[in-house]
């Protein structure tokens, strides 16, 4: 008995839907991508005047900051200061409305190590412009000679 072989066609495999489908998928992440140009700043750090500024008549609140983050608050009448182990906001307020008692606006002075973390840095900012200390400044050293 003979049995007859359908004729092999040819086999192809249709890639048009595969097609579709690839376009849809690159328009879809092309559309819900953000596409955002990052640029960074080359800024060079000024360094410290080396020219004696005048003297303020203002009493100065001088806030030290260890490199732990650890303030030390000195009152503008007081030679000592006041020095706190603790990292809390609170406390720190509680010395510095204690430092600024009797005092109309002192200049707060923000002296800090300069491994301070920055959040230690902004804290201070913080109480002092919270307390209505408006005018506050930063403390830095003469540069050295390499010579």
């Amino acid at each position: 008995m003979k049995f007859n072989r359908p004729n092999d066609d040819e086999v192809s495999i249709n890639l048009t839907p595969l097609i579709d489908i690839v376009f849809l998928l690159l328009i879809f992440f092309m559309v819900s991508t953000t596409f955002s140009r990052e640029t960074t700043l080359r800024i060079r750090l000024p360094d410290a005047s080396v020219e004696p500024t005048k003297a303020d008549e203002r009493p100065l609140l001088v806030i030290t900051i260890t490199a732990r983050g650890e303030y030390s608050v000195r009152a503008p009448s007081a030679q000592r200061g006041t020095h706190l182990l603790s990292q809390e906001r609170a406390i720190l307020k509680g010395a510095m409305i204690e430092a600024a008692r009797g005092e109309e606006n002192p200049v707060v002075v923000i002296r800090a190590d300069r491994q301070t973390p920055h959040e230690s840095v902004v804290r201070a900012m913080d109480v002092a412009r919270s307390l209505g200390l408006t005018r506050i400044t930063f403390s830095a050293q003469q540069p050295r000679d390499s010579s």
